[in-house]
């Protein structure tokens, strides 16, 4: 499926409000770790095609990064029907994967 890179906020909030279970990674061009685990989230976007995967450069798009209150890269926001339900801060796969597991399971249930 892939990993969309969003470049406003209008997208940002377009793509969030969709009924699917949404993950927002916000990162940086010069963060070394958001460069390490980019190529787990892509992965990580074709194993799970339920789940819509996107970006977004906190330092082109800052007005998204404020609304999402970033004060760390990377970070993994994830939404369901337009409401955050969680947050991973931190390149580490395990831990992304585990939420993005519940979160999956939870939105298939309800």
């Amino acid at each position: 499926m892939g990993v969309e890179e969003l470049s406003s906020l209008q997208a940002f909030r377009s793509a969030v409000a969709d009924n699917m279970l949404v993950l927002v990674d916000a990162y940086a061009d010069w963060c070394g770790p958001c460069k390490a685990i980019a190529p787990k989230l892509e992965l990580f976007s074709n194993q799970y095609a339920n789940i819509k995967f996107f970006k977004v450069n906190v330092d082109k798009v800052p007005d998204v990064a404020q609304e999402l209150g970033v004060s760390s890269m990377p970070s993994f926001y994830l939404f369901q029907g337009g409401e955050y339900v969680d947050k991973v801060v931190g390149a580490n796969p395990g831990l992304l994967e585990t939420s993005i597991k519940r979160h999956a399971e939870t939105g298939a249930q309800g």
